[in-house]
């Protein structure tokens, strides 16, 4: 089996052919001259194809770039056979619908950059450049608002990369060249707090006081300036980090207990002196130099982190990347992939959904001998794919998750794949097998006493309910899980309850109050900085369909927000449907762009949307 290593490890032999999309876009080829397409409708089609999942209908294909032509069909004929000599034996490009198929030494910038290591995405993300850059493809509107959203998508995947990096170098101790990807990181997006933490961490960590300080007031200044508030948590926990202090060589079986003893005041719901008692096992691992106990010491701390302390996420994530090394230098396969498997879970709530899916994939090959991580790695994956709109992956991984949960004896587990499967059902309108999952997600959850969870599938029953016309079965599951989630409180479930409960309004006619609990529940989404971006991006649905329906004056604010989001995150199906929006308000070509991204989403619901 063969692991891939997350650091800057080079890639070995030179490609036979690059295709460079990102800047000005160009062809290169080992040992020769490539041919030089003569169209900039003919790099927009190989871009179109290269980044479209699906293989697209030549009729489709004709009307998104060629509709103006006299015969769309001939033109793209001929773009096709450009096409076809800019990548000579190296790929092939036929059929209708038309396939493009690259050979294996074939190096594409934006693929490297969603799927490589991040190492290898640097080397494509340092040359900067957004996708296609140049002159606009005249008369095809549709192609352009496509364009307008991958290019933001790859944006966001860049500044992705550049966060990832930066926890790579420093889990290796490269303090100085983490600093800078972590300072263009922020740069990218300034207002992004687990971007300010991480550049604040590490000034702290290089010992760099003054900068740290310095970075911290400029932050507290533009938040304050942006949107009237201060930092959060995890920039507070930044401010105050140190570098680890040297303390006295222990036994192992020391180091053990107050593993122990932390993971136990954890489960038993003493959450600060638990990650007191963890944060302080780090250290001591260090000293005793035993690497089972630094990665224990260090795994335990970053589980505790990412799932009992909301806005803690970005300390767990550092301390995933130095569990990863150390296990991998050591062989030790199962933690490798109980690290990528948390790693991947946090890109998955942040919407870095290509990370998300490289960290799950690797953690789902390398974990066959561990039921539980397995499980956990494939739930997860299965929920990306579903956040994505891409909803047959989704469901045969959400599928599988629930027999591997089952199989393994762990109701949690099952309980989160059902959950996830439900919404799949909700979303594309299968009620009655929705409501059937859910219903034995909740069950699960209450079984296995994970009372944590079990307002995220009443939420969600309560919205199956209201699509069933059943509004005060809706309102009464509603109320029920937001309550639950004040009590516990978590901003993503008091969020999805609450737009469950906007919704109830609607329905009954009481439309400010629907607007108001809207609004408050896009508050509760954003309130830590480390939500789940899809809720928020579903919130924001829901704030643009009542704003259209009651021409509301912030209605155009809400769907360049929704558009922005989805189409950053690539949420696909959430896309199509700002698109939608967007086109209602009068935005040219945004119906056709909808349309066209429809035909990629599995969902026969997005259909009556054109109507």
């Amino acid at each position: 089996m063969t692991v891939r290593v997350a650091s800057d490890e080079r890639r070995v032999g030179a490609p036979a052919l690059v295709v460079r999309l990102l800047g000005r876009p160009a062809v290169e080829r080992t040992g020769g001259q490539p041919y030089r397409l003569r169209s900039r409708k003919s790099w927009a089609l190989l871009t179109y194809l290269i980044l479209t999942e699906r293989p697209t209908g030549r009729g489709r294909l004709a009307e998104l770039l060629f509709a103006e032509a006299d015969d769309p069909l001939r033109a793209l004929r001929w773009s096709l056979a450009e096409v076809r000599r800019i990548l000579g034996d190296d790929g092939s490009i036929d059929g209708d619908p038309v396939a493009l198929t690259l050979a294996d030494d074939v190096l594409v910038d934006v693929v490297e950059l969603c799927h490589g290591s991040w190492a290898e995405a640097m080397e494509v993300a340092g040359a900067g450049g957004e996708l296609l850059e140049g002159p606009v493809v005249r008369g095809a509107p549709a192609f352009e608002s496509w364009l307008l959203s991958e290019r933001r998508r790859l944006a966001s995947t860049t500044e992705s990369v550049l966060h990832e990096a930066a926890l790579g170098l420093l889990a290796r101790g490269e303090l100085d060249r983490a600093r800078g990807f972590a300072v263009r990181a922020a740069a990218m997006s300034p207002l992004d707090e687990n971007h300010q933490a991480l550049v604040i961490r590490l000034y702290r960590l290089i010992g760099d006081e003054d900068a740290a300080e310095r970075q911290y007031a400029a932050f507290t200044r533009l938040l304050d300036a942006e949107l009237g508030v201060g930092p959060n948590a995890a920039v507070e926990a930044a401010r105050h980090e140190r570098p680890r202090a040297a303390v006295e060589v222990t036994t192992d079986r020391a180091v053990d207990a107050v593993i122990e003893a932390g993971s136990a005041a954890i489960a038993a719901g003493a959450i600060d002196p638990g990650i007191t008692s963890l944060r302080s096992a780090v250290p001591l691992a260090d000293a005793a130099g035993t690497t089972h106990l630094r990665v224990q010491s260090r795994l335990a701390l970053a589980e505790a982190l990412i799932h009992s302390v909301r806005g803690q996420d970005e300390e767990g994530q550092a301390h995933l990347h130095e569990v990863d090394r150390l296990a991998l230098d050591e062989g030790d396969l199962a933690n490798v992939a109980r690290a990528r498997a948390e790693l991947g879970y946090v890109d998955f709530l942040r919407a870095r959904y290509d990370r998300a899916e490289l960290w799950l994939t690797d953690a789902i090959e390398i974990a066959q001998g561990s039921p539980e991580v397995l499980a956990k790695a494939t739930t997860y994956l299965g929920s990306v794919h579903s956040d994505r709109g891409s909803y047959p992956q989704a469901v045969a991984l959400l599928d599988e998750a629930a027999r591997l949960g089952r199989a393994a004896g762990d109701p949690r587990r099952e309980a989160y794949a059902l959950a996830m499967r439900g919404r799949v059902d909700l979303l594309r309108g299968c009620l009655d097998d929705a409501a059937a999952r859910l219903t034995e997600s909740v069950a699960l959850a209450e079984r296995g006493h994970w009372l944590s969870f079990l307002p995220w599938p009443e939420a969600l029953q309560g919205e199956v309910h209201l699509a069933r016309h059943e509004p005060a079965l809706a309102a009464q599951t509603l109320e029920r899980a937001f309550a639950r989630a004040c009590h516990l409180g978590d901003p993503c479930w008091e969020a999805i309850s609450a737009r469950g409960l906007a919704m109830v309004a609607e329905a009954a006619g009481r439309t400010g109050e629907a607007f108001d609990t809207l609004l408050d529940a896009r508050t509760r989404s954003t309130r830590v900085a480390d939500p789940y971006v899809w809720v928020h991006v579903h919130i924001l649905d829901a704030l643009c369909t009542l704003g259209r329906t009651h021409a509301h004056p912030e209605t155009a604010h809400w769907v360049g927000a929704m558009r922005e989001l989805a189409s950053r995150t690539g949420m696909r199906e959430l896309t199509v449907r700002a698109l939608v929006h967007s086109a209602a308000l009068g935005d040219a070509g945004d119906a056709a762009a909808a349309a066209l991204l429809a035909t990629e989403v599995d969902n026969d619901r997005l259909s009556t949307l054109f109507h």
